[in-house]
């Protein structure tokens, strides 16, 4: 089964993602995550992507698994992790 990065919902999103990924001052993971996704919809495949990024495949199928459930919001880092 290909794992592909659901379409935008609507335009707004898919220029969130498009600024995101050639962003110069966003966090370097939120980059990079935006650039997963904006990959994906440009047909790469998740071993090409993995490549590309010099990250592992399960790091590519994780981030875009989270953008198909959740949107943008999926591509933020979760609060709260680590020692307190």
């Amino acid at each position: 089964m290909v794992l592909r990065a659901r379409p935008g919902r609507d335009e707004g999103e898919q220029a969130v993602v498009h600024r995101l990924a050639a962003a110069r001052k966003a966090p370097k993971v939120l980059v990079e995550r935006c650039r997963m996704v904006e990959l994906s919809w440009d047909g790469w495949l998740v071993p090409q992507i993995a490549d590309e990024l010099r990250c592992s495949q399960k790091t590519v199928r994780r981030w875009l698994h989270r953008f198909n459930r959740l949107g943008l919001e999926g591509l933020e880092d979760l609060g709260g992790q680590g020692r307190k």
